[in-house]
């Protein structure tokens, strides 16, 4: 086995950067966030409900479409139906969840407000905070929150009022 004839020695720290972890300017997450997730149409649903199509209709027809079940959701809310609110807006959160896992999605990453064939989940996970909170789960509000917020600021601001 072979010595290097010269081994360097370390260089020698200040006293005043010795032990401490220096600040970083940004909070940049450096190993990068992930593509985001564009969950796909759903044209025939669509179309019912552009028809006039009852929600419900158009959620017994297509149950893993979750635009459907935020509108239930939505409604029942209005209603100040909240158990009713949360039931459908827990299914299609489930659902999205499914549809978002199919299509890439780790559990983590962006979810565009931009994107038509998002909204419908996007729309669940506000609707299960409201109705979280009406029932008086303040965690699984918080939760649905900051999920929302953590997918899609676009869609929190257009959500949370």
């Amino acid at each position: 086995m072979r010595v290097p004839a010269q081994v360097s020695q370390p260089q020698r720290r200040t006293a005043r950067a010795r032990g401490r972890l220096r600040a970083m300017s940004t909070h940049v997450n450096l190993l990068g966030e992930p593509a985001p997730t564009l969950l796909p149409a759903l044209p025939e649903a669509d179309q019912l409900l552009s028809a006039g199509a009852p929600a419900a209709e158009v959620a017994a027809k297509y149950p893993a479409y979750s635009l459907a079940w935020a509108l239930l959701a939505e409604a029942a809310l209005a209603d100040d139906r909240y158990v009713d609110a949360y039931a459908y807006a827990r299914t299609g959160y489930h659902r999205g969840l499914d549809a978002l896992r199919r299509n890439g999605w780790k559990g983590h990453g962006p979810i565009p407000w931009s994107h038509a064939g998002n909204q419908g989940f996007l729309r669940c996970l506000a609707a299960l905070a409201k109705a979280a909170d009406a029932i008086g789960e303040a965690d699984e509000a918080d939760r649905c929150w900051k999920f929302l917020a953590d997918s899609s600021a676009e869609a929190y601001a257009e959500l949370s009022s």
